[in-house]
This record gives structure tokens, C-alpha cells and sequence, in this order.
């Protein structure tokens, strides 16, 4: 089987106790292997299915907005990084679905990690667990009750010795049909 080579972790910011215990997890999968960090943060809040987005605005406003988030993005996670510095961010503006298909293409992760919150339990308009299945990479899910419930996809499997879940944490996520 061919493993594929971990350059860089994908990690989804939500600003929720879940999302901090996923950014912890991501931030240690990357200190530990050498890895890049790349938090990615959508405008339309991918874990919150009635969040209509930024909607109709102009040119202006929707500049200051997108200067704003980025900073409440930069601020937040770069003081949960400390002294760590291969962190690299993202506004992304197209949907989930797409948005990271295109990061994953042009290598800005080979694993991606999301907080898995309290309540909705959906992600890019699904429940979260069938958008892991679904997705083409190895996802892990952190939470939603406490940081050692951890959820994995299928696609784990194959790097699994670098992710550094201990056995007794690892569950890989039941096949839903999708």
C-alpha cells in the first residue's frame, strides 16, 4: 500500500471548546512530525447550518469584513500556537466542499482535523460524520464531549502511526451511505 507523505495538517477554526481541543490535537500532530499548520476559516460558518453568510454587501464593507475576520483568525490562533511558527492561514470565501478539495489538490494539507461541537453536529451542510466519510483525505474528528473522543475516517488508516492516537482513543466512523 502507498502511504502518502504528511507535509502540511488542515485544521477547520471554530471557535467553540471543541474547535480549541481540534486546534490542540492539530497543533501537536504538526509540532511532532515537522509539519505545517494550516487553519482555514470560512465566511458562512461551515459548522452552522442557518448561518447565512456575510449575504449581500458592498465591495467596502465586504473588504473590512473579510480584514476583520482574518484578524479575529490571526489573534486567536496565533496565540493558542505559542512559540510554534509553521502555521500558515486562510480565508476562504467558496463553499467547504469545494474550497478544500482546491487545498488538497495544491498540497496545503494531507490531513484534515475538525472540532466536532456540541449540538448540530453538521459540517458544509451535513452531519459531520458523512462529510469525513466522504471526504478524499484522511479526516479526524475531536469531540464533542472531551479532547480523547476521537473519530477517524477510512483514509486514516494509511497514516495512522503518524497520527499519534493511542489505541484506546482510536474509532474509525461507522459507513453512512453519503
Amino acid at each position: 500500500m502507498t502511504v502518502p507523505h504528511l507535509n502540511a495538517v488542515g485544521f477547520c477554526a471554530h471557535y467553540s471548546q471543541a474547535g480549541d481541543w481540534a486546534f490542540d490535537y492539530a497543533l501537536r500532530l504538526s509540532q511532532r512530525n515537522g509539519l505545517q499548520l494550516n487553519v482555514f476559516h470560512f465566511l458562512t460558518d461551515p459548522f452552522d447550518p442557518s448561518d447565512p453568510g456575510p449575504g449581500e454587501m458592498s465591495r467596502e464593507d465586504y473588504a473590512k469584513l473579510t480584514i476583520e475576520r482574518e484578524r479575529e483568525l490571526r489573534m486567536y490562533y496565533d496565540e493558542r500556537a505559542g512559540d510554534y511558527t509553521n502555521v500558515g492561514f486562510r480565508l476562504c470565501e467558496d463553499n467547504e466542499w469545494t474550497e478544500l478539495h482546491r487545498c488538497l489538490l495544491i498540497r496545503e494539507f494531507q490531513v484534515l482535523v475538525l472540532g466536532y461541537p456540541v449540538g448540530s453536529g453538521m459540517f458544509a451542510g451535513r452531519p459531520i460524520e458523512e462529510f469525513a466519510n466522504a471526504f478524499v483525505s484522511p479526516v479526524v474528528l475531536i469531540g464533542p464531549d472531551n479532547p480523547d473522543h476521537i473519530r477517524v475516517n477510512s483514509r486514516c488508516e494509511m497514516i495512522r502511526d503518524r497520527l499519534g492516537i493511542p489505541d484506546a482513543q482510536w474509532h474509525t466512523i461507522e459507513h453512512m451511505s453519503v
